[in-house]
């Protein structure tokens, strides 16, 4: 049944993708579609804004319009299904591969206000600091507008490298962008895309791609090549191997 009452509106015009308003619906009416927030059903929708103030962009209001009444029951049920669907299945074969993995909050967009202060003297760093900036760090959770993609130096890595290079975030990570995925297990097309979207419009400086010496590792270099000739752009890039002990055994500019 529809009424006349209040009820979130959504410009995904202004929405950057961020998904802090995904984390505080507690009604679960709002999830990310094709990297926008959107609302999924009116009766999920309490009408009462608690994810407005969450908005960095201003892309949520209230208006008053027709809409399907509020339904808790509904609303119950939605939420038991978005708990299934948070299990380790999540993002799986067979799942909406669109929607960045379920809407969860692993995906929000966040630029740490205080990095480690030692990130700006490499040699104070210990095994205990961390240089990273921002979140998400995979590939396929970043959108391409992430504010801290802005002109910045980028680092994308093969993603078992921070496990065998034990001084990682000393001599990669310290004032990079970083970009982690696989390239034997996900979607190159979806690769090259992304990487296009970002070289587009980021602005980015310069391109470290930091791999295993493995052979599926050596198409990761290739992808963001060509999401870089996709995208018109010239970038200098640093293509860096590590073997399995976490030795440098390759360093080529390209």
């Amino acid at each position: 049944m529809k009424t006349k009452r209040n009820i979130i509106e959504i410009d995904q015009g202004l929405c950057n993708g961020c998904g802090q308003c995904v984390s505080a619906c507690a009604e679960g009416a709002i999830e990310l579609i094709n990297g926008k927030a959107s609302l999924v059903s009116e009766n999920y929708c309490d009408g009462l804004a608690a994810c407005i103030g969450e908005c960095p962009e201003g892309a949520l209001k209230i208006v008053e319009r027709e809409a399907e009444d509020f339904d808790i029951k509904a609303v119950d049920h939605h939420l038991k299904n978005k708990e299934f669907s948070h299990s380790p299945l999540c993002g799986s074969e067979g799942l909406n591969a669109d929607v960045l993995p379920c809407g969860c909050p692993s995906s929000n967009v966040q630029i740490f206000s205080s990095p480690c202060e030692a990130a700006n003297h490499p040699s104070s760093l210990t095994i205990t600091d961390s240089s990273l900036m921002h979140w998400p760090i995979q590939i396929k959770l970043i959108p391409p507008n992430a504010p801290f993609l802005k002109n910045a130096d980028i680092l994308v890595a093969a993603d078992c490298t921070p496990v065998a290079y034990p001084e990682f975030h000393k001599d990669f990570l310290k004032g990079r962008a970083v970009l982690i995925g696989c390239p034997k297990f996900d979607d190159t097309e979806e690769y090259i895309n992304k990487f296009t979207e970002i070289f587009k419009y980021a602005g980015i400086r310069s391109v470290t791609v930091l791999i295993m010496e493995v052979p599926c590792c050596s198409k990761l270099p290739v992808i963001v090549r060509q999401g870089m000739e996709l995208s018109g752009k010239k970038i200098s890039m640093e293509i860096i191997v590590v073997n399995s002990r976490g030795k440098i055994i390759r360093r080529e500019k390209v």
